[in-house]
């Protein structure tokens, strides 16, 4: 897998970095997840800032910005690389990028109205996914909203065929075994929701909805 010691690699392999913006929209159904991920969480009614943790190359950060440009929009990613693309993509943005670790986040308690996590946690093994997961919950305000897109439980045929596969990668297995609402609620989110599924060349990608009490 190209595995490096501290993080897995955008697309598991680093020489495939380069190629991630088409890789994604090839294989994934890019646009349609993204923009019902952006409509479900009704960014454009009261909020001021909002957090892409695991922005990868910004594309979704760019999307939201595009979407309310007053909009405080904050990127995270660990992976230098990809963020090198994300920076090239948001240079004519006031979009603030920085490299940090998702299950380390430097920013203070209550500090965004919306996180956004997409595909992401099934990068992550599952200790790092609970740290990270309850590190959005520390930074979300009182009733804010956390938002994931990510590969999810086997709906169909097909997706429990492919979940046979993708089962023997330790971080994603979790994923495939509907793990993530589990994971929400006890690290306090309520609400929690799948909201929409996707059948991928990959298995499910699932698109989930948390609020933060307040």
């Amino acid at each position: 897998m190209g595995r490096n010691r501290s993080y897995i690699p955008a697309l598991g392999c680093k020489s495939l970095t380069p190629l991630y913006d088409s890789l994604i929209g090839f294989f994934l159904p890019e646009g349609s997840f993204r923009k019902r991920l952006i409509e479900q969480s009704g960014i454009t009614h009261g909020v001021s800032r909002v957090l892409d943790v695991g922005c990868g190359t910004a594309t979704l950060a760019l999307i939201i910005k595009r979407t309310d440009p007053n909009i405080g929009v904050f990127g995270l990613d660990i992976d230098p690389d990809i963020l090198r693309i994300a920076k090239r993509k948001c240079m004519e943005t006031d979009i603030f990028l920085v490299r940090a670790d998702a299950s380390r986040l430097p920013y203070s308690d209550n500090a965004f109205d919306v996180v956004f996590s997409s595909l992401l946690l099934h990068h992550l093994t599952l200790e790092n996914k609970r740290r990270a997961i309850l590190e959005v919950f520390r930074v979300l305000r009182p009733g804010g909203e956390f938002h994931i897109a990510d590969f999810g439980k086997p709906h169909n045929l097909y997706t429990h065929l492919v979940s046979f596969l993708v089962r023997r990668f330790e971080e994603i297995s979790d994923n495939v075994k509907g793990l993530l609402p589990e994971l929400l609620c006890n690290s306090g989110f309520v609400d929690v929701r799948e909201t929409a599924r996707y059948t991928t060349v990959f298995g499910t990608l699932s698109l989930y909805r948390a609020k933060k009490p307040a």
